[in-house]
């Protein structure tokens, strides 16, 4: 006996959530979506032409799509009209793929992701998901919409935009020695846009008056001899117009880099970065950008794109971002080595007023017993506060020498007391001291606020608080990207542009927030079944 089958049969399904599991992640985006404040969907908002889809459905559409691992247009489109739970979030409307595609990178939408990201953590707080405490931060590199091979390199170009001056001014200096053109500018001068574009019209005056002269003459061999001067002016306004065009290419070149390496021609914003090695071993440069994100109990809560591949670059600016659009800043900011530097310790602590829970780059060596055992180190050297100086491990004085001040290209400013020792000369150890050539002694140099900063994190990271903290790190930020391109399977992105690939993201890594969330009500919801309750999380209310 079978149960009763019929295609041929009408049937009428009053609500398509009936179809649904109890903790469907269909109701979890419903239930984010329609938290968002109405005015936020206002800028959707237009009186002329033919009605458009509502935002609120849109947003549900595409969310659906990326919880599910799919992030192609015509698919999303395709999962609206074969899928029940898309049918119940957009009503059984179905978008064409160009409107999901230009929906989803219109820059309007920017402003209700972050609401929506805002709403999502108010609902963990107030559900008791997360802490307030804590952010913790991390960062990868995601593989960019560009081809692989279209990289441009900062040093590729100051190399020839170098082989230009030299050739333009041997060039120039040429034509005004044959007397083919008058001098323009002096010999030491560098010839700019405004010179070239002086020297091209004298060219094309000179050609000119020699064509001219060409077609008013009929003595042959007078044409012959006319031609043949003309020759080199004809080249040389050919040439100096390359120069030109490649003067302003290189210009439009720096523009581009801004402060940057590299780029790709097929995405400006893209940065050519080492990516993770592949099965082979092979680490390879790829056009990426840095992604940036700010977890608590694995959920990200807030994001943010680079196209700086360093870390410790990007601490600064983030944390601007979330104060600025997402959130206030938590007491403990929580960062690996890679964040670690004076100028992040001294933002985080005097700019922003919060205690950063971030290691340095020697932290790990500094604490093993091989390097506190090495009396070749200066940090296990005798100070003598007093006179200033330290005892090296021969047992001569290293005195200080002089201030000096380092400013690295982001304009940060470091000052440092240089010490030399006294003497290096038939010192019996010295090859073990020092790679200094013979004839100088040791120098080292001490930073007091980086010393400053150093010793403030080992006493953070030393306290039970604190250093429990700390120790949470590793399982609360790093799962995020394992789910994200293991189990999400998302590792490139589909679009291409800064502002483009950061609304993609924020789709994708509110995907990952409604996926753990989902898994987490349904653990709650197994436990009570378990205990003879059963829990119901439709909506915003539990009922037992």
């Amino acid at each position: 006996m079978y149960k009763n089958y019929n295609t041929k049969q009408v049937t009428l399904s009053l609500n398509l959530d009936i179809y649904l599991e109890e903790n469907d992640i269909a109701f979890a985006i419903d239930e984010l979506v329609e938290s968002i404040p109405v005015d936020v969907f206002s800028v959707f908002e237009h009186r002329m032409g033919t009605s458009s889809y509502h935002p609120k459905m849109m947003l549900k559409l595409i969310l659906c799509g990326y919880t599910q691992s799919i992030f192609s247009g015509r698919k999303i489109e395709a999962m609206s009209k074969d899928s029940v739970r898309a049918m119940w979030l957009t009503q059984s409307q179905t978008p064409n793929f160009r409107t999901i595609n230009r929906f989803r990178v219109n820059p309007l939408v920017q402003p209700i992701l972050q609401e929506c990201f805002i709403q999502f953590r108010n609902q963990l707080v107030s559900q008791q998901l997360i802490d307030e405490e804590a952010i913790f931060i991390d960062g990868t590199k995601l593989e960019a919409n560009a081809n692989k091979y279209t990289f441009v390199w900062k040093k590729s170009t100051q190399r020839y935009e170098e082989s230009l001056r030299e050739k333009s001014k041997s060039y120039y200096q040429q034509l005004v020695e044959e007397q083919i053109i008058p001098s323009i500018c002096s010999e030491d001068d560098e010839l700019n846009t405004g010179n070239l574009k002086q020297i091209i019209d004298e060219l094309e005056m000179k050609v000119s008056d020699l064509s001219t002269k060409i077609e008013n003459t009929s003595d042959v061999q007078e044409r012959k001899e006319l031609r043949s001067e003309r020759k080199e002016p004809k080249k040389a306004l050919k040439a100096f117009s390359d120069f030109i065009y490649r003067k302003q290419k290189y210009k439009e070149q720096h523009d581009i880099y801004n402060g940057r390496n590299s780029y790709s021609k097929t995405d400006h914003d893209a940065t050519f970065m080492r990516m993770k090695d592949d099965h082979m071993m092979n680490g390879q440069l790829k056009p990426g950008y840095n992604v940036q994100i700010a977890t608590n109990h694995q959920y990200v809560l807030a994001y943010e794109t680079f196209s700086n591949p360093t870390d410790f670059k990007t601490m600064i600016p983030f944390l601007d971002t979330i104060k600025k659009s997402y959130f206030d800043l938590p007491k403990y900011i929580v960062a690996d080595a890679g964040y670690g530097s004076k100028e992040n310790y001294q933002a985080i602590l005097d700019d922003f007023e919060r205690t950063p829970l971030i290691t340095y780059t020697m932290y790990q060596k500094e604490h093993i017993k091989k390097y506190k055992q090495n009396p070749f180190i200066p940090d296990n050297w005798i100070y003598n506060e007093l006179s200033d100086t330290y005892i090296c491990s021969n047992n001569r004085e290293v005195k200080f020498r002089n201030y000096s001040t380092r400013t690295d290209k982001s304009g940060f400013k470091r000052q440092l007391k240089m010490y030399e020792c006294e003497s290096c000369l038939n010192c019996p150890v010295r090859a073990l001291c020092t790679r200094a050539k013979s004839s100088k002694n040791r120098v080292i140099q001490k930073n007091g606020n980086w010393e400053y900063f150093k010793a403030h994190v080992i006493e953070l990271l030393k306290e039970d608080v604190t250093g429990e903290i700390y120790r949470q790190r590793k399982i609360d930020v790093e799962p995020a990207f394992g789910n994200l391109k293991a189990n999400l399977a998302f590792n490139r992105f589909s679009v291409r542009g800064k502002d483009k690939i950061s609304q993609e993201l924020g789709f994708v890594l509110m995907a990952l927030n409604l996926r753990k969330l989902r898994k987490n009500r349904k653990d709650i919801s197994e436990r009570s079944r378990k205990n003879g309750s059963i829990i119901s999380t439709v909506g915003n209310t539990s009922y037992r």
